[in-house]
């Protein structure tokens, strides 16, 4: 411990680095504060409790392969969409993007429409090719 003490005193510099930058993760994940989930759990969700996924993915990219009965909204334009899941507002949403870093901003959106369970797919759409789980392609 008191090696701790004598690294962090005699490298004031990188300390005050570490410590922004664990701030900076905190902050980050408080403010797209959805829960994530993995494949396995969507999978059950969607069995389970009849969730839906929302693919915030550009339609290129939604048209290569998609998660069976997905409904695509674009990250750009789900603010002005949001009407299209109001019929949807007492399920589950999962929101699924290419590798998990803007589904949490989405599902902020979400949240902030009044749906309240939202989830985002923990590793996106890559992960969930990597499990080697079904895709539709148009």
């Amino acid at each position: 411990m008191a090696q701790f003490v004598e690294f962090f005193s005699n490298h004031l510099g990188l300390s005050a680095m570490w410590v922004i930058s664990l701030g900076a993760i905190v902050f980050y994940h408080q403010r797209t504060g959805s829960q994530g989930v993995g494949s396995q759990q969507l999978v059950m969700l969607i069995n389970r409790k009849g969730a839906v996924v929302v693919d915030v993915r550009e339609k290129k990219e939604f048209e290569v392969g998609h998660i069976v009965d997905s409904i695509n909204i674009p990250l750009a334009k789900l603010k002005q969409r949001l009407t299209e899941l109001k019929k949807h507002q007492e399920k589950p949403v999962v929101v699924v993007c290419k590798l998990g870093q803007h589904s949490g901003e989405a599902a902020k959106t979400l949240q902030e429409a009044g749906h309240t369970e939202v989830y985002k797919l923990t590793g996106g759409l890559t992960e969930w090719k990597a499990q080697s789980l079904p895709l539709i392609q148009k």
